[in-house]
């Protein structure tokens, strides 16, 4: 009997995906139907409502939408064209020149932006052409996108981490923030090796070699949208404000870059408030939805007895990770980012906490995997996005995603396993 409240909610929630129901809405009603199998129907449907307005109303959430926000308006501010020339200047001249110049412009956009469809979006579309005109195969170019572009996911400032803090209870926004620094940069250097290899077996010509006066000035260039960085996170860190506090300050100085840039005018901006807002407004939905269906799971004992199921097959630390792994890996082809953070973070929090893992590196390691899946069809919204700019197919893109798909799994598996490279900077800052 114990465990009809899983088989309803699993069968549930995928039959509706199947049949092409909306995340947001199978996840709700997928809850509605495992309450309706414990009480009656109007308790059940007021439950459920009332967890997804008690969902929401929380403080740290409101820096999504202002991050949402600063996001946009970076996107359209001019800050992509100088982070790129500044990315050019360091390794425009190694094998595979402009692949690198993608990842690490999207691990600055991405990290600036907190948005991997925007850095995508951004990447794509500016270096895109650039690489075919250099002989680059359009299908390399948007699979070095696509990954890329999930950096920003993991280096701070990330939507992604606020919601994990608010699905873990409350783990330190500051903290996720400082942790994701080191296995975001290595998993940009890994990629980045993946793409030297591949341009040195398909033979792509070298870029030329710039003089340090024209990094030098790139980087100067650069040096205002760089500085939100510093402004955000030594903030954040520092004490001076919070997370939420940094999200309007981030949407406050990148506008005012936008301007002084004269990329954006007045004209402009009710466009991407409204972007900004139709943005939020899906984030918002699913971040409601998945809270009810983690109270469902929660008032069923779900996490408990999935809990129980797996440090029944071992209590092996080893072991029990690498099964979260793959079935995180399995779950990120199949559901959003969002949601997946929100729905199994309580359930595989607590077996991880009983083998003596920080919640801290645990999140990170979730993130990471879920962002392979934003890169995987059949929902992955990142390849989506990169395929579309990029005019090409994603039957083409499979191939060269393949190894680069491999190098983020092999950053996950070394996140997972030397808890290091998570929490040595949180700690440092005492943190």
């Amino acid at each position: 009997m114990e465990y009809i409240p899983i088989i309803v909610l699993v069968l549930s929630f995928v039959g509706l995906l199947a049949i092409g129901m909306p995340v947001a809405w199978s996840i709700a009603i997928s809850s509605v139907l495992t309450m309706l199998a414990s009480i009656p129907a109007l308790p059940a449907f007021t439950t459920i409502s009332q967890r997804m307005g008690t969902g929401l109303d929380s403080f740290s959430l409101l820096a999504i939408p202002f991050f949402v926000l600063s996001g946009q308006l970076m996107n359209k501010g001019g800050i992509a064209h100088r982070l790129i020339a500044f990315a050019k200047s360091l390794v425009g001249s190694l094998p595979g020149g402009l692949a690198l110049i993608n990842v690490i412009g999207a691990m600055l956009m991405g990290a600036i932006a907190g948005s991997a469809m925007a850095s995508a979006s951004a990447m794509g579309s500016i270096l895109g052409p650039e690489m075919e005109k250099e002989g680059y195969s359009k299908e390399f170019g948007a699979a070095v996108n696509i990954t890329s572009s999930t950096t920003g996911l993991i280096i701070p400032p990330s939507n992604v981490l606020i919601v994990y803090s608010l699905a873990s209870g409350g783990v330190s926004i500051a903290a996720l923030f400082l942790a994701g620094y080191i296995p975001g940069i290595l998993t940009g250097l890994f990629l980045m090796i993946v793409a030297m290899f591949w341009a040195k077996k398909k033979k792509y010509k070298l870029g030329e070699r710039s003089s340090i006066k024209q990094v030098f000035k790139t980087f100067i260039d650069a040096v205002p949208s760089l500085f939100l960085l510093v402004i955000v996170i030594g903030g954040i860190i520092t004490g001076v404000f919070t997370a939420t506090e940094a999200s309007a300050i981030a949407v406050l100085y990148t506008l005012v870059l936008g301007f002084a840039y004269k990329e954006i005018s007045l004209k402009s901006l009710p466009e991407i408030l409204l972007d900004s807002s139709a943005t939020t407004a899906i984030v918002m939905l699913l971040i409601g939805a998945s809270m009810s269906m983690s109270w469902v799971m929660s008032y069923e004992n779900i996490p408990q007895n999935i809990s129980s199921l797996l440090l029944g097959i071992s209590d092996n630390k080893i072991i029990v990770l690498l099964i979260i792994n793959l079935l995180l890996l399995f779950v990120g082809i199949f559901m959003d980012i969002t949601p997946a953070v929100l729905i199994f973070t309580p359930i595989f929090l607590p077996v991880v906490t009983k083998l003596g893992m920080d919640p801290i590196q645990f999140g990170i390691i979730i993130v990471l995997n879920l962002c392979v899946g934003l890169c995987t069809p059949p929902v992955g919204s990142v390849l989506f996005v990169g395929v579309g700019v990029a005019k090409t197919t994603i039957q083409k893109v499979i191939k060269p995603l393949i190894p680069l798909f491999l190098a983020m799994i092999f950053a996950m598996f070394l996140v997972t396993y030397f808890p290091q490279l998570t929490l040595w900077l949180p700690k440092l800052f005492g943190l």
